[in-house]
């Protein structure tokens, strides 16, 4: 789907990637990546880094988040950045779903 200049929802398929997680890389190119991630409550983003820039918006439910050794619980409408390699994860505390934006995009994904 790179480059695709719609991307429809129904026709990307989620891909479990934890217990209680699952994600859809939705519309991207070489130098950006939009992702949705739902999360079941309890469901465990693990402490990871990687080489790219993120932001993460709230679309609903309840986070809590470590990044960079510091915790804070997150809600719809709050975002975080998250600058290239700092280690970062997250539980959740009310079902939710969370928007991710990377640059570059990750190959890993795809």
């Amino acid at each position: 789907m790179m480059d695709e200049r719609w991307v429809f929802y129904d026709k990307v398929k989620p891909e479990v990637v934890a217990e209680g997680v699952t994600r859809r890389v939705l519309a991207y190119n070489k130098d950006l990546m939009c992702v949705e991630n739902t999360f079941e409550e309890g469901a465990i983003g693990a402490l990871h880094s990687h080489p790219h820039t993120q932001i993460t918006y709230v679309v609903r439910g309840k986070f809590e988040f470590e990044i960079d050794g510091v915790k804070k619980i997150v809600q719809a409408g709050d975002t975080m950045l998250k600058t290239d390699s700092v280690i970062h994860g997250c539980l959740c505390k009310e079902a939710g779903v969370l928007i991710d934006i990377f640059n570059p995009m990750r190959e890993d994904f795809v």
